[in-house]
């Protein structure tokens, strides 16, 4: 068996063949070709076709060739033989799969019932000098996949479906809110002050200036500022940035939905997220039934039942799904009760935790990690969230939701806080616990006035693993962060 050296000297080899017969093998433009997509769909036989895809198999039978090309959109048979090509037709010796040709010819359908295009004219439009892999998920080491994408998406059908479907989500969230009038805008990814939400950020400088700056781990203090101005639907679908570990489910970059809406509060909010998803799910996916995964073939995977997006979803309070999972006396005993119970319950805590902390760790691990179908958590403790406007009924709690669908976070929606008396108290509060500059100017914008209002933030990743049942956050962006290989 030839090595992976040999391979690539009889590349070149070949790439100097072309040039040989004065054929450029980088080629030029080819335009007017069908995606292989439109040729299967459009079908007529004897139908005139040009077409163009990378070569992914071939079979060569004498003066016949067999051959399948591949785009984005799927593949497509190609039949060559040497009455229809002349000298042309010894190019398939020159060609190697992973090469990118165009052709011209007609439509038919061979005995086996696939339709296929007879060549009448081939081209070579670019030589691939490095053999593609003809079992990529058997490598040993997996994170190629994620650190060599585009061999991936070359012999990954499975990527290529999920990053497509990604696409397509995001085109079906950005139609949803222009549907309903919302405007979409862009808010600064570098800022002075990281805020708008709790974490670490990454820190860059700007030289001209001699400014330190932040990338931004959350745009809603400049999306609020346009409630200010006068906006009263406003939507972005971009970048988050946040300093912090990697798994499953976080990645330091990442895609956030951001929508705040004047004059409506945290339960307006909570229905248009539950239109958004269902109405993307059904648009995208075809269903409402979504996520599922069949056991692996050897048993070591166990099958995982789809999730159910049918509306309504049912919306519960924090308090109340807390207490089932710790005991109806949680919010009666002791902190150290709690902490023994936690300790009962197999839920990790430390000793610098907080009590609401400690009672936050009981819903995520026994609430959220265990709820499977969409479930709007309601009225979190104030401490958890700074910028939500608080509950006139009991001032513990604020008006907020936390989506939680397939065991993670999908959306949080608060009725928004825009007195800004209080929310200069909170602020300060939560920049001296975590070492946060504040930001006057958010503060000074919200002393002109901003209308009541409501504001979702959807994790574009997540959501996009939720509907097309990836397992990792990995699989649904097409150039994770990786270590670099040492």
């Amino acid at each position: 068996m030839e090595n992976e050296s040999e391979l690539l000297t009889l590349r070149r080899a070949r790439l100097d063949a072309w040039r040989d017969l004065g054929i450029d093998p980088f080629g030029e433009a080819f335009p007017g070709a069908e995606t292989c997509r439109q040729v299967v769909e459009n079908y007529v036989e004897e139908r005139p076709v040009k077409i163009a895809g990378r070569l992914i198999s071939k079979r060569e039978m004498g003066k016949n060739v067999f051959a399948h090309i591949q785009d984005e959109t799927g593949k497509l048979q190609v039949y060559a033989q040497v009455q229809g090509l002349g000298d042309k037709f010894a190019y398939w010796k020159l060609l190697d799969l992973g090469d990118f040709i165009g052709g011209e010819g007609t439509l038919f359908i061979t005995k086996t019932g696939e339709k296929t295009v007879r060549l009448s004219d081939l081209k070579i439009l670019s030589k691939s000098l490095r053999p593609i892999p003809s079992q990529w998920y058997g490598l040993a080491d997996v994170e190629q996949r994620y650190r060599q994408r585009y061999v991936d998406l070359i012999v990954g059908e499975e990527a290529r479906r999920v990053l497509l479907l990604r696409s397509r989500i995001v085109s079906e969230v950005r139609r949803f809110f222009e549907e309903r009038q919302f405007i979409e805008v862009e808010t600064p990814m570098m800022q002075t002050v990281a805020g708008g939400a709790a974490a670490r950020p990454f820190v860059t400088k700007h030289n001209a200036l001699g400014l330190d700056l932040y990338l931004r781990i959350a745009p809603e203090l400049y999306l609020k500022r346009l409630l200010v101005g006068g906006f009263t639907k406003v939507f972005e679908i971009n970048r988050n940035f946040r300093n912090e570990g990697i798994s499953r489910r976080h990645n330091p970059e990442f895609t956030m939905l951001e929508a705040y809406w004047a004059y409506a509060d945290f339960n307006g909010m909570a229905q248009l997220v539950e239109d958004l998803i269902t109405s993307v799910a059904r648009k995208v996916m075809g269903t409402l039934q979504v996520g599922g995964r069949p056991a692996s073939e050897d048993g070591t995977t166990p099958a995982v039942p789809p999730i159910d997006l049918t509306a309504p979803w049912p919306r519960k309070p924090y308090r109340e799904l807390v207490k089932s999972a710790a005991g109806d006396d949680w919010f009666a005993i002791t902190d150290a009760q709690r902490r023994e119970r936690c300790a009962k319950l197999g839920v990790e805590i430390s000793p610098a935790m907080e009590d609401f902390e400690i009672t936050n760790q009981i819903f995520e691990k026994l609430v959220e990690a265990k709820t499977v179908n969409p479930l709007f958590v309601t009225h979190l403790p104030k401490e958890l969230v700074p910028l939500a406007r608080q509950n006139a009924d009991d001032p513990s709690v604020v008006d907020v939701f936390e989506l939680i669908i397939g065991g993670q976070e999908i959306s949080p929606g608060y009725s928004e806080l825009n007195n800004p008396i209080v929310q200069r108290q909170r602020l300060e509060k939560q920049a001296g616990e975590e070492q946060q500059k504040l930001d006057e100017d958010f503060l000074t914008a919200l002393e002109y006035g901003m209308p009541p209002a409501g504001g979702i933030g959807v994790g574009i990743d997540r959501l996009v693993m939720t509907l097309t049942g990836a397992e990792s956050i990995r699989d649904v962006i097409l150039f994770p962060l990786l270590k670099p290989k040492a």
